[in-house]
């Protein structure tokens, strides 16, 4: 009986045993059970970074969208803001020099004067003499400079182009190129730019320019005085020169390097455009060294009213620089001078404005001239200097 119990009593426990879920189960149900969630984990992140990127793509583009629609209206109503980028007189390029000391630029021979053309308007000046006289001008004042432009040598008044000062890399290489071809070199930085005191404005940069040049004029004697004007400094130039014909007082020649017809064909033309808030923002080579460049907007040029909203504020800024009226009026020798590579200022602009001046009758009496420089040249916006067939072009 007892060994009954026995058996029955093991048996029984056999098969509550067997009721039990093996270990091997129950671990394979845990790992099952532990696998199922990170699966669903990893299936969910992706999803959640490309709905992210997705989302944050989309905000950018409206972000730039907006951007891009709002430019159009701030320009046009705070038409100071295409003034800026016209004269881009904010920009000091290159940046840390002294301008009232020019022979840090390697200029020995180059004074540095201060004129005052109207009052609260100041004007720093350089005067580089002729290479011939620079053992002389070694130690010399203010004076002794003055009285030199009374010597035997023809003088060159500079008009530089917008951003920059008159101590500019390229413009400093020209001057030392006119030096050693004989010629006195003045230059100055028009009222706003470099440490000239005064607001910029078209008219003020041609009062500057008036103001420079009889200046000279005291001076020099009869001694010929030719005007130089690059870039924006050749709608000064021509502004100047017209001027000094109605006067009867004209200048032995007027020499236009890149110049253009008028400012909004120019930023009409303008091959490097980018949004203008760009331009103002950051502030190039200005060309932005320079220079520039930099007042058109060529991804606005389809723009629903393009003149409408980016040119008429220029003109409504008083800023025409009229190089195609002006020449027109005046009467001297024209030399003009396009590198057909120029970036900033398109060469068929300075070959419009040079049909358009040889065909006026105000040179019907003197030499109109036009002189290409290759693309090859690599002469650009402002290497011409560079040339060396410049000293039998300017003979």
């Amino acid at each position: 009986m007892r060994k009954r119990n026995e058996s029955v009593t093991v048996e029984h426990e056999r098969a509550a045993a067997a009721a039990v879920p093996a270990p091997l189960d129950k671990g394979c149900s845990l790992r099952h059970s532990l696998r199922l969630p990170a699966a669903d984990a990893g299936m969910k992140r992706p999803l959640g970074r490309r709905y992210g990127f997705w989302f944050r793509l989309r905000r950018l583009i409206i972000w730039l969208l907006g951007v891009y629609i709002a430019i159009p209206f701030l320009v046009k109503l705070c038409p100071a803001i295409q003034a800026k980028l016209v004269f881009l007189n904010f920009v000091r390029v290159p940046y840390f020099i002294d301008l009232k000391r020019p022979q840090d630029q390697g200029l020995n021979h180059t004074c540095n004067y201060y004129l005052q053309p109207e009052e609260d308007v100041t004007i720093g000046v350089w005067h580089t003499v002729p290479a011939a006289l620079w053992k002389n001008a070694r130690g010399k004042d203010q004076l002794w400079f003055e009285d030199a432009l009374g010597s035997s040598h023809p003088v060159i008044l500079y008009l530089h182009g917008n951003a920059g000062t008159r101590g500019g890399d390229h413009r400093v290489e020209l001057y030392k190129v006119l030096s050693s071809l004989g010629y006195h070199v003045v230059t100055f930085d028009y009222r706003g730019w470099g440490d000239s005191v005064g607001s910029p404005s078209e008219r003020g940069m041609t009062y500057d320019a008036l103001h420079v040049f009889d200046w000279i004029k005291a001076r020099s004697g009869d001694n010929p005085v030719y005007i130089w004007g690059h870039s924006l400094g050749t709608g000064v130039a021509t502004n100047l020169v017209r001027r000094l014909c109605e006067r009867e007082t004209p200048p032995e020649a007027l020499i236009l390097e890149s110049p253009f017809t008028n400012i909004r064909e120019e930023a009409r033309s303008h091959p490097f455009s980018v949004a203008s808030i760009l331009c103002f923002s950051q502030q190039q080579r200005v060309m932005l060294p320079a220079t520039n460049a930099s007042f058109s907007f060529q991804i606005y040029r389809y723009f629903p009213g393009f003149d409408w909203f980016f040119l008429d504020p220029i003109t409504t800024s008083g800023i025409k620089f009229a190089n195609d009226e002006n020449v027109k009026y005046i009467s001297c020798s024209l030399l003009i001078l396009h590198a057909e590579d120029d970036p900033v200022v398109p060469f068929h602009l300075g070959k419009k404005l040079y049909n358009i001046a040889a065909t006026s009758r105000s040179f019907r009496d003197y030499k109109v001239q036009f002189v290409p420089f290759h693309t090859d040249l690599g002469y650009r916006h402002k290497y011409i200097y560079r040339s060396p067939e410049l000293p039998r072009i300017l003979r």
